[in-house]
């Protein structure tokens, strides 16, 4: 059994942030759950266009609000307590935040390890680990 708090992974390598958006990774692929687990902070006012070709995301809004546009169809969808989108097609998308911050929890299948960084299409590479 696992027990994490995210209070215990803030200040840590597990948390990855920049000006507009805070990453706290409660599981990745080191902890053989056979997914990710992650609390996302997404600023109020940011955009961020995002297209995991090698992984596949589910998005839960528990606070905030914000819009998700989807860049294969053009459909613009409110995002805002108590939504979840799924990007089961590897779908290109853009994430705006909204009037405040948006805190997301999201689930990563093949897990992250952590040490990903957004490539020039706002993809993470595959991992090619035997971890």
């Amino acid at each position: 059994m696992k027990i994490v708090k995210v209070q215990d992974i803030i200040g840590t390598e597990r948390e990855v942030s920049d000006k507009q958006w805070t990453s706290r990774r409660l599981l990745l692929k080191e902890d053989g759950m056979g997914f990710s687990f992650h609390e996302t902070i997404i600023k109020a006012g940011s955009e961020h266009t995002f297209w995991y070709k090698h992984h596949l995301e589910a998005v839960y809004c528990v606070a905030g609000n914000g819009r998700l546009k989807d860049l294969a169809t053009g459909e613009v969808y409110e995002i805002t307590d108590g939504t979840l989108y799924a990007l089961d097609n590897h779908d290109k998308h853009t994430l705006y935040g909204g009037t405040e911050d948006m805190r997301l929890i999201c689930a990563f299948n093949p897990p992250v390890t952590g040490q990903e960084v957004h490539d020039e299409d706002g993809a993470y590479l595959p991992d090619s680990s035997d971890n």
